[in-house]
């Protein structure tokens, strides 16, 4: 069965240009810029802590906006203050899964088994890091996973935040 792009449960293409700020004064979300998803990773995202009830909410709200409902989130627990099991957000309930993905990633499930890989650049890295982190994962022909971007990007940490 073929989807209208008007019809509410068509699924949705990752949108054109999408490198903005989640909300204002907070983390910046990027993704990919082609309809085809053929890179490893789907975008990036670099929140401004490490304090998932915070920093998830306009994150998947972001997402929403562009993707669809997104119904769990895979992260690695050693990464984040306190994991929880559920949030609800924007009204709708969104499972938290733990895996040991490593810091480096974030799976988002859109629906009952569409999954997007988002790099998750550390909430203190360097902005001119960062920004060519997000900009190297979101690259269509990227065929490097996200650790090695971060290692060759090289990311080491700082005082300062992403910018607003």
């Amino acid at each position: 069965m073929t989807h209208s792009a008007d019809t509410p449960d068509a699924p949705r293409l990752l949108p054109d240009a999408v490198h903005e700020a989640v909300r204002p004064g907070t983390a910046l979300l990027r993704l990919e810029t082609t309809h085809t998803r053929e890179g490893i990773l789907d975008g990036a995202w670099w929140p401004r802590s490490r304090d998932v009830c915070a920093e998830l909410p306009p994150l998947v709200t972001a997402l929403t906006e562009h993707l669809g409902p997104v119904s769990r989130v895979g992260l690695d627990s050693g990464a984040w203050d306190e994991l929880p099991t559920r949030l609800t957000i924007d009204g709708r309930v969104v499972h938290i899964d733990s895996f040991p993905i490593g810091d480096d990633t974030v799976l988002i499930t859109r629906g009952a088994q569409d999954l997007f890989s988002l790099l998750v650049v550390p909430p203190d890295t360097k902005p001119d890091a960062a920004r060519a982190a997000m900009a190297r994962a979101v690259r269509a022909d990227n065929v490097t996973e996200a650790e090695q971007i971060l290692i060759e990007i090289g990311t080491g940490g700082d005082t300062s935040s992403p910018p607003t």
